[in-house]
């Protein structure tokens, strides 16, 4: 195995240090003891405490959470029936432009996104809300999911779908029995990584959203502008943890997948 020069290991420390310590200086000062962020006070979990008691923040975090649901949901479903008309129906008439439809997203910066989406519920008259929002991240988060389940069946083994439907099993009872529980860790993954992207998400939430349809990550932007305070590094620890959590989640059900013949 070929060893790490001294120069390449000090530029990965620093690389590592400069995305990780501010992370870790937020997570250590929502359990400082002073109101003053930069200023240690002593050990404190009182911030948590503040925070379970502030409304506005806790409605924000629940309504995101509800959010993410349902957006990670559709964005999982789209994303797995394009996969598997991508991964089964060969080169088909129209499958450059379906293929690029499908994972623009994934490379177009989110302003534009957000801003389409914006003109479209517009010109639309449709009144901007939780639906709203909902629609725009399943739409950003469809190609991710397409990803990720069709890894998982460019090594699914057809010979067993086929030999359910010589069974007499009709293709849709074919999917349910045979194909879905088969790429299972896959579609999980993809919808825990679309989960996390929607929670996390705040550009083109800004844009859909409207009255009443405030997410975390906009109401702690929002607080932000006016100063931070200790409340805010303890909501902004908890999200880390849970987006954390799911992205670690995600990582092992895609190794389980792999490691049983993915």
């Amino acid at each position: 195995m070929r060893r790490l020069g001294p120069g390449l290991i000090l530029a990965l420390v620093a690389g590592f240090a400069f995305l990780y310590l501010p992370i870790l200086a937020l997570i250590a000062y929502s359990f400082n003891a002073s109101r003053l962020v930069t200023v240690w006070g002593g050990f404190s979990t009182q911030w948590y405490g503040a925070l379970l008691r502030n409304e506005a923040l806790l409605d924000a975090a629940w309504l995101s959470v509800r959010l993410a649901f349902v957006s990670a949901t559709l964005a999982t479903a789209l994303g797995t029936l394009a996969a598997l008309a991508l991964a089964r129906q060969g080169r088909f008439r129209g499958r450059m432009l379906f293929s690029g439809m499908v994972l623009a997203p994934l490379v177009m910066p989110e302003v534009i996104t957000g801003l389409s989406l914006l003109l479209l519920f517009v010109a639309a008259e449709v009144e901007r809300g939780f639906w709203t929002v909902t629609i725009a991240h399943a739409t950003f988060a469809l190609g991710f999911s397409c990803i990720v389940v069709q890894s998982r069946l460019a090594g699914f083994d057809r010979s067993l779908e086929e030999a359910a439907q010589d069974l007499g099993a009709t293709p849709l009872v074919t999917f349910w029995t045979v194909t879905l529980p088969l790429i299972w860790p896959g579609v999980a993954a993809a919808w825990m990584l679309a989960f996390t992207l929607s929670l996390d998400d705040l550009v083109i939430a800004s844009f859909a959203t409207g009255p009443g349809a405030t997410t975390l990550p906009m109401r702690l932007y929002s607080a932000i502008r006016l100063g931070v305070s200790p409340e805010i590094n303890a909501a902004c620890t908890i999200m880390i943890g849970s987006v954390a959590l799911a992205v670690i989640v995600a990582s092992l059900l895609l190794k389980r997948e792999q490691a049983t013949g993915g």
